[in-house]
């Protein structure tokens, strides 16, 4: 059974993956561990010995299939106890991050499928990140786009984040912003990108920064379903 350090390597190099390069290099793995990068590189040839990466030493790394199903198997157990500290524990969606990272290394895929049934099966995480199934693959959820890029005029709501750290979880809460906060792009600022908008509950016109806007997903109403991957800055 692999160590939680190995699982958190896992699925680090997943979420950079997915940023679209063939290869990571060790430098980025290891700043997104927060570990030295001569103990990354160390990793790296141990995991590649153990057939769950391809590495090769100023060249990069990159997950094989072996590794790819594990790291979505520990994406799977993080988003899975997120939602459920969030729908029947009580837990604000910035609370459950560093608790969820506790709970996805207990290895127990019977637990974790009851989970999953417990749970309705759900297919979005609270920040509104698919959630992978038993397959390792993600069920189906609308389609979607960011704020920054969303046209005026129309009725969206607000589907998912980008990169949700807990201080950007908590200044959107400032904002009066949550999943499924419906809101129209009234007008958009060339200058910076930044965003008037109207909030549907409140009619309440507010400015929204740029780095509000690039982390924002957004949805239509009755959209219809795609897949969707998990975003390269998730912190899960």
């Amino acid at each position: 059974m692999p160590t939680v350090s190995v699982e958190n390597y896992l699925k680090a190099i997943l979420h950079l993956e997915k940023r679209g390069a063939d290869r990571v290099s060790t430098n980025s793995v290891a700043e997104k561990v927060g570990a030295t990068p001569a103990s990354t590189s160390a990793m790296m040839a141990r995991l590649g010995d153990r057939g769950w990466v391809e590495y090769e030493r100023y060249y990069g790394v990159r997950l094989t299939e072996k590794g790819q199903r594990m790291a979505m198997d520990i994406l799977r157990r993080h988003r899975l106890w997120e939602r459920f500290l969030v729908d029947h524990l009580g837990f604000e969606w910035d609370q459950v991050h560093e608790i969820a990272e506790e709970l996805e290394h207990v290895d127990s895929t019977e637990l974790v499928n009851r989970l999953d049934a417990f749970l309705g099966f759900p297919k979005l995480d609270p920040h509104g990140d698919a959630i992978p199934g038993p397959n390792g693959r993600f069920r189906s959820i609308a389609a979607r786009t960011l704020l920054a890029k969303a046209p005026r005029n129309l009725d969206l709501v607000v589907v998912g984040v980008v990169d949700g750290g807990d201080a950007f979880l908590r200044h959107l809460g400032v904002l009066g912003i949550s999943l499924g906060t419906r809101m129209t792009v009234l007008e958009r600022h060339a200058f910076d990108g930044s965003l008037h908008v109207r909030f549907a509950e409140s009619d309440e016109i507010q400015l929204l920064a740029p780095s509000v806007c690039e982390r924002l997903w957004v949805d239509q109403s009755n959209p219809a379903p795609v897949m969707v991957f998990p975003e390269p800055d998730s912190t899960d």
